[in-house]
């Protein structure tokens, strides 16, 4: 999965309401491009190399896991929404304008698109904001930081406008430790990392690549679903202490793609009764040692497209699980939640999303999330 990329983009308008402008395009970068971690003060300055009306100009900080040429298409689409209208050659009046300053330290020099902006050097209106939010970024051609980019331009009259840009993020503050849960091939591991990535948060992720009985028991699954799953409670019992006791429970915000419950509802699918008698004793005596999560959150896939996602992740030992074990896996999941009074839960039917590749759909899960 790409990290996100620290990008940096210039905003300007001098046309209708330009504060209006601005804020619907921060709003519809934050839904469309990725998360917008930080805004400049607006500044007023002159209209440059024409006469019209001045400007509203500001910058803002985005953290995105798409291409830069795919930020340009958006940030395109965003403009022509916003009745941006173009004409050949020339500075002109704009309802809204968007520029890519920065996109990480990447230089690109395409017919298309220039990174770093070829002007950003030299404009005020540029420099002065984007000085504001990254002082200390270095100019991966120039090798000075922006603010002495900034230092270097002759005297301005450039000045901040009252007017303020808000930012709508999602936070999770209110959460220590969210264990993400679903069937095989939800998407537990991939939400998980997303959101350790976007919220600093301490990621643990099961260790399951290793275990020898797994493509086994997928061969034989009557032979060999006991050691499996006696394996797999070890195995989540011991990385859970260990990764947990690493973190402060009162500081640290964790993400887990597994909860050490999962080992029962498994074991309660794959044992015969007498075996899972025994497994359920032995759990109920780890269970207890074991820090809970605050949040629990159960991602409910149809079992068509968990077939389809198994298939596209390529797992050679997965490709034979058949539709009937993945129903029954989701039925336990769902019993275990319906009698769990302790524990506080949240199902989300991503059956119709792709949050790995829409970011609206990434969205939509935060959003549930929050709530």
């Amino acid at each position: 999965m790409k990290e996100p990329r620290l990008t940096y983009i210039a905003l300007g308008s001098n046309q209708g309401d330009k504060l209006h402008y601005l804020q619907t395009g921060v709003d519809a970068i934050q839904q469309k491009i990725g998360d917008v971690v930080q805004a400049s003060s607006i500044y007023e300055t002159a209209a440059f190399g024409f006469e019209g009306q001045d400007f509203f100009n500001a910058c803002i900080a985005v953290n995105t896991r798409l291409s830069a040429q795919k930020v340009l298409s958006l940030l395109q689409e965003i403009e022509n929404t916003n009745e941006r209208q173009r004409a050949l050659g020339g500075y002109q009046n704009r309802t809204l304008d968007l520029d890519i300053l920065l996109y990480g330290n990447e230089v690109i020099h395409l017919k298309e698109l220039q990174i770093p902006h070829p002007h950003l050097h030299k404009r005020d209106f540029v420099l002065f904001p984007l000085a504001e939010i990254a002082p200390e970024h270095i100019h991966p051609q120039f090798q000075k930081g922006i603010a002495q980019l900034k230092e270097e331009l002759p005297s301005s009259g450039i000045k901040i406008a009252s007017e303020k840009l808000q930012l709508e993020n999602i936070d999770f503050q209110q959460f220590k430790y969210i264990a993400i849960e679903g069937n095989i091939g939800a998407g537990k591991t991939s939400l998980a990392t997303m959101i350790a990535q976007d919220y600093n948060a301490k990621l643990i992720c099961e260790r399951f690549k290793d275990n020898p009985f797994l493509p086994k028991f997928y061969k034989d699954q009557h032979r060999y679903a006991f050691p499996l799953e006696m394996s797999f409670l070890a195995d989540r019992y011991q990385q859970l202490l260990d990764d947990i006791s690493q973190y402060d429970l009162f500081a640290d915000f964790m993400v887990a793609d597994y909860d050490v419950y999962k080992s029962l509802i498994f074991a309660e699918v794959t044992l015969q009764e007498e075996e899972f008698n025994l497994y359920k004793k032995l759990f109920n005596i780890m269970y207890k040692d074991l820090a809970k999560p605050d949040l629990y959150v159960y991602l409910y896939q149809s079992t068509e497209r968990l077939l389809e996602n198994i298939k596209k992740r390529g797992r050679s030992y997965e490709q034979e699980i058949p539709a009937n074990y993945l129903e029954n896996i989701n039925k336990g999941y769902l019993n275990f939640i319906k009698n769990q009074h302790h524990l506080n839960v949240k199902i989300i039917d991503i059956s119709h999303l792709d949050f790995v590749n829409y970011r609206e759909d990434y969205l939509k899960v935060l959003q549930s999330i929050q709530e």
